[in-house]
């Protein structure tokens, strides 16, 4: 049997920085080759990335949310792409603005079929919303590490609300060991 943590795949990295002055989103728009910016739709710039491939939402207040990103280090290299081309229109972007990871989604797969209504009673309903009529998936709030994790019937699972690529294998090991103790997991 595989170990859990070997499966485990970034699907999603979000992080945020700012520029610390404010921009004139439409002039941006018309310089950046590329940019998307309609503000009726979204309130901010969308300018993606393709090597790595991600999306910044530029936003007036020269605030950036990196999306899309499969590691902490494509949300760095995306970012500095951005900042870069930024630079490039005369916009003063200081070196290494500060980028703060906001969110890891990650999924992974336990290797078992999981019984997801034993699973509701036995993990207690505090930390659970179990309603398959509304979601297939089982929600289940860890406290440590602070995530939240979706299982699957299937044995898959995804955990989002991560800080850091560890945060999802300290989850695995949490709910491996807490399925185990139940004995719902072999």
């Amino acid at each position: 049997m595989i170990d859990p943590k070997e499966t485990i795949s970034i699907e999603n990295v979000v992080a945020s920085t700012g520029i610390g002055l404010e921009l004139d989103l439409q002039s941006v728009a018309m310089d950046l080759e590329g940019a998307d910016y309609d503000p009726e739709q979204f309130p901010g710039l969308v300018y993606r990335t393709e090597e790595p491939k991600s999306a910044a939402l530029i936003f007036r207040s020269g605030k950036i949310v990196c999306t899309g990103a499969k590691s902490t280090d494509a949300v760095h290299e995306s970012l500095g792409i951005v900042f870069d081309e930024l630079r490039k229109l005369d916009i003063p972007v200081e070196d290494g603005p500060e980028i703060t990871v906001q969110n890891i989604v990650s999924s992974a797969d336990l290797g078992e079929s999981l019984n997801l209504n034993a699973i509701a009673i036995g993990l207690g309903l505090e930390n659970i919303e179990y309603e398959p009529e509304q979601f297939p998936g089982l929600v289940y709030r860890l406290e440590e590490p602070d995530v939240v994790a979706l299982l699957f019937g299937s044995g898959k699972l995804v955990i989002t609300g991560g800080k850091t690529p560890a945060d999802a294998e300290d989850a695995i090991d949490v709910i491996s060991e807490r399925l185990t103790d139940l004995g719902l997991l072999d």
